[in-house]
């Protein structure tokens, strides 16, 4: 039997990147999936090849820092599919390694209104169906941004901690109640999250000062894969946890 035979799984920021590979394994393991993105046209795509390759999936629109939206999107889940079974907040955006005099309010709240509002609108509209159904696995993808204190800039390294303390607390509020909610804070992965950025010179220099440390760029596969521990029973007894997914970095 597949491992996610017939749950119900939502996975923003899917149109590409981990979101994608995370959709792709989980229909492949027998979920029925959600693609959400802001990017409508790509996540459709990403949910037509895999219906193509005999999946069962369909793509929305979603801007999880719009309340509105992302009680549209658990809507529309549940209505479709009688339950939600799984949650991945995969949705996230950098902060251009801005050091903390050079942050505008606008960068501030447009970093924290996707990093942690949105998991917090989708969590939050989530949970109550979760609790009906008496089971529910919320997955955060946070960073190791979120655990250190060097790899971003503050805004971005704030509300990677936020979230996985939020985390924790869901993690821990709810465990008695059959959902459990965990965190992979991965490394460097390869995937498109600094597309059309702008790094500030200074601060990417500091953030990118202890990379020659790095033993390597992770894959979206890989986090993929952890997810799938994650959202599956195999990972019943994981609960408030942070899986660092770096290759071996902050080891050093």
């Amino acid at each position: 039997m597949k491992k996610l035979e017939n749950k119900i799984a939502v996975i923003t920021g899917a149109a590409s990147g981990m979101g994608k590979a995370m959709a792709e394994l989980f229909a492949q393991e027998g979920a029925k999936v959600i693609v959400s993105d802001m990017n409508s046209t790509d996540a459709e795509m990403v949910a037509e090849s895999i219906r193509h390759q005999g999946g069962h999936a369909i793509g929305l629109k979603c801007d999880v820092s719009d309340e509105d939206q992302v009680k549209k999107l658990i809507h529309a889940t549940v209505i479709e599919f009688g339950s939600l079974d799984i949650l991945v907040n995969n949705a996230g955006i950098m902060d251009d390694f801005t050091p903390l005099e050079r942050v505008s309010d606008q960068l501030w709240q447009k970093v924290l209104a996707v990093n942690v509002n949105g998991p917090f609108y989708t969590s939050r509209e989530a949970i109550s169906q979760m609790l009906k159904q008496g089971k529910g696995v919320i997955i955060n993808i946070a960073s190791i941004g979120g655990v250190m204190g060097g790899r971003a800039g503050v805004t971005y390294t704030t509300s990677k901690h936020a979230l996985i303390g939020m985390s924790k607390n869901i993690g821990f509020t709810y465990a008695k109640k059959g959902v459990r909610c965990n965190v992979i804070a991965p490394g460097g992965v390869n995937t498109n999250i600094m597309k059309n950025a702008q790094p500030d010179e200074e601060g990417a220099a500091l953030c990118s000062s202890g990379a020659g440390s790095m033993p390597r760029m992770g894959e979206s596969d890989e986090i993929a894969r952890i997810a799938l521990f994650l959202a599956s029973e195999d990972s019943s007894f994981v609960n408030g946890e942070v899986l660092v997914a770096d290759g071996g970095w902050t080891a050093y």
